[in-house]
């Protein structure tokens, strides 16, 4: 089979104004950015905004391993499928972050004929947005030490600045700096860092905003640093939301692509799961559920992760209520959670599958906590056997949720039509209850033991005297309402990634708490979670290349 670049190349893309048309928006509802991609104008929710919304469909997975699950890929051939069989669907995404593209993970639009395309163009430079809020975040951070150097008429402890600076790289000599060397006129010298640009709050608050306005005021929240006498020091203090907001004006419009069947899919912001809520923005699926009939979308890593940040933060600040959710699972995959070595996977072994099947059964209990019809999609292997097969799907059914099988990755919608089918069945038989795992009324320390036991399933959850020094703070000054954004390992259920299947009796250690005021959650930090990743011995980019007549190579 060629690779995922090779059959993106060869792909027949519409231009993205015919594709527009599909969604019946015309020329002044969409900006240009050459022929294959465009930005939506945010005047189109005023015109369809007391439509009835479309179903939204989440596809989440079990904890990832490196046998590999699918989930994107999955994502987009439900999407094509459903377009197959005559319905009026689109998708939304995250962006790909440029930092794993060019370490360990390679691109990030699907794979074989499930892909989004221009896929060289998603996974490079796109339309901007990540430089938009690179910069955006950086403003903030320039104005925050010019006004130290300036007079500090904030009071502003030095030693307690909170807001570091972005790059969209991996860059681990970046992580602890110390800045403002060089004399009284190079800046006050403090310790500080870089983050990966997707773990900016910017990102965060990109994706959790409404609009501009919505936008604006979230960034006028953010808190930057703390004063002598421990106040909590804004934006809006600084005056800098204004200029932040500016910079964001473009950024802030959904992305309209299409996938290699020409299906139209919204891709839009890209923060991770594990240090973030690794969801697209609120704005282009709110937006696609007014222009579709059916919606769907993914979160980020497991449902341990991306499932229950979609649930509680996305859907609590977006008013969202989800018809279905898919989870992704693979026969190899969950072999490697009941012990098998990768290099073994392809031979037939259902003890290995049984003692790994617990993963999945922990996450299709996890979804059904939030009340959300389940259904298990197999994306099938050729090495996967019938008796493999018929174990998961006779195991899924047991536990109430239903069963399909996925080859999208080599037949594209075709391959996704058994799924389709099953996801509109599911909707149309079994109503969804959503509702949030826990109430913002709790303390800070009962939501985060609440995801812990209940989601992890943990039996305790241990605070180190930073993290409980860190939550009375946050409480004192008034934050304790916030919702939780965990920063966890996505490779366990646990906070050690090595821990694999379904462990019991283990302890949670958050070991920090971070605030995120504008983005509107605190962050609980578990294990070694860094947000500034490293690249691999051998980088992905080491594979790259490009021709003289432009032709990209080893891009995933």
């Amino acid at each position: 089979m060629k690779s995922d670049i090779e059959i993106a190349q060869e792909a027949k893309l519409q231009p993205i104004m015919e594709v527009a048309k599909v969604l019946d928006l015309d020329e002044d509802d969409v900006e240009l950015y050459g022929k294959y991609k465009a930005k939506v104008n945010l005047r189109v929710w005023d015109r369809l905004k007391d439509k009835p919304n479309g179903k939204l469909i989440l596809v989440t997975a079990i904890n990832p391993t490196p046998a590999g699950e699918g989930k994107t890929t999955t994502t987009v051939g439900l999407g094509q499928a459903l377009v197959k069989m005559g319905k009026k669907a689109m998708i939304a995404l995250r962006e790909p972050s440029l930092g794993p593209c060019f370490g360990i993970k390679g691109g990030a639009a699907g794979g074989g004929y499930a892909q989004v395309v221009p896929m060289e163009d998603i996974n490079l430079h796109f339309t901007g947005d990540f430089h938009a809020i690179t910069s955006t975040h950086n403003l903030l951070a320039a104005l925050l030490d010019n006004h130290i150097q300036q007079g500090n008429a904030l009071n502003i402890d030095p030693r307690q600045v909170v807001f570091r600076r972005v790059m969209d790289m991996n860059d681990r000599a970046l992580r602890k700096l110390i800045i403002g060397l060089g004399g009284r006129t190079e800046g006050i010298p403090r310790e500080s860092g870089f983050d990966i640009t997707v773990a900016s709050e910017i990102m965060a608050i990109l994706c959790l905003a409404r609009d501009l306005m919505d936008l604006k005021e979230r960034f006028g929240k953010i808190v930057v640093a703390y004063t002598y006498d421990g106040k909590a020091v804004t934006a809006h203090d600084l005056e800098a939301e204004g200029a932040m907001a500016l910079l964001m004006k473009d950024a802030i419009k959904p992305n309209l692509v299409q996938t290699l069947e020409n299906t139209p899919v919204f891709i839009h912001g890209g923060p991770f799961a594990n240090i973030a809520h690794g969801c697209n923005s609120i704005i282009a699926t709110r937006l696609g559920l007014k222009i579709a009939d059916y919606l769907v979308t993914e979160a980020g890593f497991g449902a341990d992760l991306g499932a229950e940040k979609f649930f509680d933060l996305k859907c609590r600040y977006g008013g969202l209520k989800p018809d279905a959710t898919v989870i992704v699972a693979t026969v190899r995959a969950l072999k490697m959670n009941g012990g098998v070595a990768k290099e073994n996977l392809g031979t037939e072994n259902l003890e290995a599958l049984a003692r790994g099947i617990v993963n999945l059964e922990k996450h299709i209990e996890n979804i059904r906590k939030f009340g959300v019809p389940a259904v298990v999609a197999i994306n099938r292997f050729p090495s996967d056997t019938e008796a493999e097969l018929d174990f998961v799907a006779k195991r899924c059914r047991e536990l109430g949720a239903e069963f399909a099988l996925s080859e999208v990755f080599t037949k594209g919608g075709e391959g996704g039509k058994q799924l389709a089918q099953v996801v509109l069945n599911t909707i149309e038989t079994k109503q969804s209850e959503f509702d949030f795992l826990y109430k913002l009324e709790l303390s800070i320390e009962e939501k985060i033991t609440k995801i812990c036991t209940e989601v992890y399933g943990a039996a305790n959850v241990n605070f180190t005297k930073e993290a409980s020094t860190a939550i009375k703070k946050y409480s004192e000054l008034g934050y304790s309402k916030l919702p939780v954004c965990m920063a966890k390992t996505q490779y366990s259920l646990t906070d050690d990634p090595s821990i694999l299947g379904r462990p019991s009796g283990f302890t949670i250690t958050v070991r920090e708490v971070r605030l995120s005021a504008g983005a509107g959650f605190l962050v609980a930090i578990t294990g070694a979670i860094m947000t500034m990743p490293g690249l691999p011995k051998r980088p992905a980019a080491l594979n790259m290349d490009i021709d003289e007549d432009g032709k990209i190579t080893g891009l995933f």
